[in-house]
């Protein structure tokens, strides 16, 4: 895994040189959380790539960090990460073009919208920290305010109720929901919804799992049961900038100074 920012940006930049490799991306864009088998199918020619050609490309992705994978049950799931992507059009796009190429991405997003059907986004991203720290900065109340905007409570034990909490000292929740797993420093999973949605809406999932990663940590946020594709896009920029700013906390004991205070809904 790449430390050196600028080797990591080459490292995303050589991935996408090849077109099978953004081929693959292209696929899992279209619908997230595919078999090897599936992402295969129907590539180099009539019989398909061989599997051992789709896993070179994968691996090449997955170094890159542009793809995480989940193991589900014998199956592993690959999902598209769009955190080095961001971290790229926060380097060279936001301060120049932002306004103007988000209004035209806004229109395209309306274009393709019906067509979308995505309902669980992974992330995952790569921080020169510990378990133990990275745990504690997305469970303490005060550490999760200075890089997320809002202070997650909870005792964090199962079946506790947790709630996203405002940093202005109101008190006032954005998001609640449910532990459902709690596993420190490994493994947190909570349901996700509006304090003013009644017992019959349908909350999202989001797991987190930290993993050792040679000296480093791998985290991966999986947001599950998504309810539509306009909560999908929400979601995939509020990740986006939550784990920039995590990582920039933990590294450099700062967030990022202009990164917005984003939470996904």
């Amino acid at each position: 895994m790449h430390s050196d920012p600028d080797s990591a940006t080459q490292a995303v930049f050589r991935a996408l040189a090849d077109p099978t490799r953004r081929l693959l991306l292209d696929r899992l864009r279209q619908r997230n959380g595919q078999t090897l088998t599936e992402l295969s199918t129907g590539l180099g020619g009539d019989r398909g790539m061989t599997r051992q050609t789709a896993t070179q490309h994968l691996g090449v992705l997955e170094a890159a960090n542009l793809i995480s994978t989940v193991r589900h049950g014998r199956e592993k799931l690959h999902y598209l990460n769009p955190v080095p992507l961001h971290e790229i059009q926060e380097r060279w796009i936001d301060k120049f073009e932002h306004p103007r190429l988000r209004a035209l991405a806004a229109i395209k997003q309306r274009a393709e919208e019906n067509g979308m059907s995505q309902p669980t986004f992974v992330y995952t991203t790569y921080i020169n920290s510990t378990p133990e720290k990275v745990w504690q900065a997305i469970t303490d109340p005060e550490l999760s305010a200075q890089y997320w905007g809002h202070s997650n409570v909870s005792d964090w034990q199962p079946n506790s109720r947790w709630e996203h909490q405002r940093a202005d000292g109101s008190g006032i929740a954005d998001v609640v929901g449910t532990v459902l797993e709690s596993d420190p420093p490994r493994k947190l999973v909570t349901t996700w919804t509006e304090p003013s949605a009644d017992a019959d809406t349908p909350s999202s999932t989001v797991t987190f799992l930290i993993q050792p990663y040679q000296d480093i940590v791998r985290l991966t946020v999986t947001h599950a049961d998504l309810a539509t594709p306009a909560e999908y896009a929400q979601t995939s920029g509020g990740w986006s900038a939550v784990l920039s700013n995590l990582k920039s906390f933990l590294e450099t004991g700062a967030p990022l100074p202009t990164a917005p205070w984003t939470q996904p809904e």
